[in-house]
């Protein structure tokens, strides 16, 4: 592919879909949106935007999912930006304590993506339904 001459991330894949000085390229959009595409993803994804922080341990209870997949998920979520994982600087009685949140990433892809198709479908059905 022909050089831009732009210094940004993937100057040479955005094929006029990302403004030259983006932040991010196309390619860690799609995969944002691939990360989401799983189903355990999208509901650790959507705990933690409507809930807010919480522990592996926490979340491996609200959502009932096995440890090792849990972590499998948001360790996924993790390396796209989607969701990240803080440590307490300071150990309590039972050790570090870690912590998972969405980033503002996670919350927008969740927010503008699925999320508006889900409600335009119900917005449908009220207009339109049975």
């Amino acid at each position: 592919m022909a050089e831009t001459g732009g210094s940004s991330p993937g100057a040479d894949d955005r094929g006029g879909l990302l403004p030259e000085d983006s932040l991010l390229t196309l390619e860690q959009y799609l995969d944002m949106q691939r990360a989401i595409g799983n189903e355990n993803r999208f509901r650790i994804l959507t705990y933690l935007v409507d809930e807010g922080s919480h522990s592996a341990k926490t979340l491996r209870e609200a959502l009932d999912m096995e440890s090792n997949t849990l972590h499998y998920h948001l360790d996924a979520l993790v390396d796209v930006g989607l969701v990240e994982n803080r440590k307490r600087n300071e150990p309590t009685s039972s050790g570090l304590y870690s912590y998972y949140r969405a980033t503002s990433l996670g919350e927008g892809i969740l927010e503008h993506g699925v999320r508006e198709l889900m409600r335009e479908e119900w917005d449908l059905l009220d207009a339109y339904g049975s």
